[in-house]
């Protein structure tokens, strides 16, 4: 009898479709693929088509930094992992890294076949120096002699000098030398780093045409003149992507020693384990083999470039800012008034608050509500204290300044910096120093969890009583990502928010624990149990005959927990419909598990931030926006809150937002129980309905006659 040889992988793929929970990281990977997506829709122009390639490329590096780098803390140290996939730690780096793989070489396909040949169509093209003129082959020798030559550093490696710490991220030579006369063994490998604050590209411009020459292109032509008088072998460039997760060991007192552990940690990223090498093809055997040993990684970590694309998207931003072609790009309309303040800016801001709630929709609503009330609160006299946490800020920050000029001006001023908000570490720092040397009561950070809720709370005194502004919202305080991402602001004088607010500020800056909130659910306490009893009300309810409906839109479903309890719901004929951008850990439409259940994601020109949970709940509806996503570390690792509208007006609000991307058929693609994603397209007969326009042009009657649940 012949034996069947099964291969490894087709037994891991078996494995992962029979798990009932989708690989969160492999979940991730189909997320980047949605977003190269829109690189190639053809309705695009090219300098959109390479904004959506650069910000794949940006996904990727920190997928790898965090994600990739967790993995490897795992592999590293012998720490068993078993993920959703059902595969254990060295199975499952075989599986990511063949998709990654995959992935990678979608990329560079696409760059070579479908963008390259079309920029000169445009206006501007790729060169190396040889293809240049010889009168701007001249100015760009000068221009490496004078402003690039002085800024290389060559780094050899050999018996007298340790291996180079090599920066994460940058461009990297690597130079195989060897003297006159020696003999093979004797050849050394040197490196040259390419410093990030060079230009990615040097630009020749020409009357019809802009021409981008990589910096590695400039330096490769006269990289002879760092290596005189020997033999060069080898000219490699290449590309490192380093560990950059890490697990903070806060200490117990906020003090300044926390803020030097932060430091240290971001420090330690320089020098992180590697974890990815991508390198132009053609490259030294020897040399390769020598970091595959140095760095401990394998050949499913190596990824290749063709001589003919570009390492490192990312850079492609240079082309895509560029002023020649600001007009290329599409200008999105004007923000419009929100539905619920459509004199938006024609009265006191402190006086429309006293009369109504206003529900922000950003990008599509200004963010200048939020910032004029600060700023007011921060020049009014009657104003006695701010209270805000921070995650993101600005890189020139209105709020800082507006807080920095409240503490001048006498109040009190007392801000949570959450100081461990990945890669804003650095610039949260500062900001929050600054405003600690002006009189602020700043909190860095709560031990052991981060403070993702995104709350505002402004006292202010009125002849005889006191009134309290709240801010409740979804998205950072920054606006700068205001104009691109999509978040939902709540700006009320509601008693009973602005209770759960005050308490909550409690339980932040000191010792309190409340009993309950009225309208706030928080986490790391309530939130999970809290929207699995609304969950498990919905099925009762379904179960009983009764209407029933769970709504929720999401940047990320990844938590077990909340996953069976919407099993058990669709099992009980709840209809269950999921708008999820990221990663969705639930598996859609599997016979006797989740036939019930529906996953879109959205992705498209914004950026799908916005946080929305509705339960029908019998007609007697509960709405809820927020901070929080549905993962492990949003219920338990992160403060974050979740509040409760009550107003009818912004109820139908949200739910017009949750029914309008549920009728998108241009940015939605839907996803599979396989864990696959198709695109969704506009059935026969039916109008393009594209939410990140239709949102601009939203009626109030529009709002008024939303349903979810017929």
């Amino acid at each position: 009898m012949e034996t069947k040889i099964i291969n490894p992988r087709d037994k891991f793929n078996t494995i992962i479709q029979n798990s009932d929970l989708v690989s969160r990281d492999l979940s991730w990977l189909t997320f980047n693929e949605r977003v190269l997506d829109q690189s190639k829709k053809e309705s695009r122009s090219i300098f959109e088509k390479l904004k959506f390639l650069a910000i794949t490329a940006s996904n990727l590096d920190e997928f790898f930094m965090i994600r990739v780098g967790s993995l490897y803390n795992y592999l590293d140290y012998d720490k068993e992992r078993v993920d959703y996939s059902g595969l254990r730690e060295e199975p499952f780096k075989m599986k990511l890294m063949l998709e990654c793989q995959k992935f990678h070489k979608m990329q560079q396909e696409h760059f070579l076949k479908n963008l390259l040949p079309s920029m000169p169509e445009f206006g501007f093209m790729l060169s190396n120096v040889r293809n240049l003129q010889p009168a701007e082959q001249e100015v760009i020798r000068n221009y490496f002699m004078k402003a690039v030559y002085p800024m290389l550093t060559p780094m050899v490696f050999d018996g007298y000098r340790t291996f180079p710490i090599l920066m994460n991220k940058l461009l990297v030579f690597g130079v195989v030398t060897l003297a006159p006369g020696d003999k093979k063994e004797n050849r050394k490998l040197s490196f040259v780093q390419i410093p990030a604050n060079i230009p990615r590209f040097f630009e020749v411009e020409r009357e019809d045409m802009m021409i981008y020459v990589p910096i590695e292109e400039v330096i490769r032509e006269n990289i002879v003149s760092l290596f005189r008088n020997v033999n060069i072998e080898a000219v490699n460039l290449f590309r490192i992507t380093r560990n950059g997760d890490f697990t903070l060991e806060e200490s117990e007192d906020m003090d300044a020693n926390f803020l030097e552990e932060v430091k240290r940690k971001l420090n330690e990223r320089k020098s992180g384990r590697v974890v990815r090498i991508e390198i132009e093809e053609g490259y030294s055997r020897w040399m390769i083999n020598l970091l595959k040993e140095r760095w401990n990684i394998l050949d499913d970590s190596i990824f290749k470039v063709e001589r003919a694309s570009m390492l490192d998207f990312t850079g492609l931003w240079q082309m895509i800012g560029n002023r020649r072609f600001k007009d290329k790009l599409p200008q999105m309309p004007a923000p419009v008034p929100p539905v619920s303040y459509p004199e938006d800016g024609t009265d006191d801001i402190f006086h429309v608050l006293k009369g109504r709630d206003i529900l922000l929709h950003h990008p599509y609503n200004n963010i200048d509500p939020i910032l004029e009330l600060i700023e007011k609160a921060a020049d009014d006299p009657h104003v006695m204290a701010i209270k805000m946490t921070i995650y993101r800020l600005a890189k020139d920050s209105r709020i800082t300044k507006a807080l920095l000029r409240a503490a001048e001006n006498g109040k009190h001023v007392s801000v949570l910096f959450e100081v461990k908000a990945r890669f804003d570490e650095e610039n949260n720092i500062r900001e929050a120093k600054k405003l600690q040397k002006a009189g602020c009561f700043v909190i860095y950070g709560i031990s052991n969890v981060k403070t993702h809720t995104k709350l505002l709370l402004i006292v202010k005194k009125d002849e005889n009583y006191v009134t309290r502004y709240v801010h409740l919202g979804s998205g950072n305080y920054n606006e700068d990502t205001a104009r691109l991402y999509t978040d939902i602001g709540l700006l009320t004088t509601n008693e009973t928010l602005a209770n759960d607010v005050s308490e909550f500020f409690n339980v932040i800056t000191g010792h309190s624990m409340p009993t309950t909130y009225q309208n706030l659910i928080t986490a790391p306490r309530d939130m999970r149990n809290q929207l699995i009893e609304y969950i498990e009300t919905e099925a009762a309810n379904a179960r009983n005959g009764l209407p029933s409906g769970v709504f929720i839109k999401v940047n990320s479903l990844e938590d077990s927990e909340i996953i069976y309890a919407l099993y058990r719901a669709s099992q009980s004929g709840v209809p269950v419909k999921l708008i999820i951008r990221g990663i969705c850990c639930l598996r859609p439409g599997r016979k006797g598990l989740s036939e019930n259940i529906e996953v879109l994601s959205i992705v498209g020109d914004f950026l799908e931030h916005s946080r929305i949970y509705h339960f029908h709940n019998n007609g007697d509806t509960r709405t809820y926006a927020g901070s929080a996503d549905m993962m492990v570390r949003s219920f338990d690792k992160r403060l974050e809150s979740l509040f409760r509208i009550q107003d009818p007006l912004l109820e139908k609000q949200l739910m017009n937002i949750l029914a309008y991307n549920l009728r998108d058929n241009v940015n939605a693609y839907i996803m599979q129980e396989d864990a696959t994603y198709i695109a969704k397209q506009p059935k026969e007969g039916e109008e393009v309905f594209n939410i990140h326009h239709e949102f601009f042009n939203l009626k109030l009657t529009d709002v008024k006659n939303v349903k979810l649940v017929e």
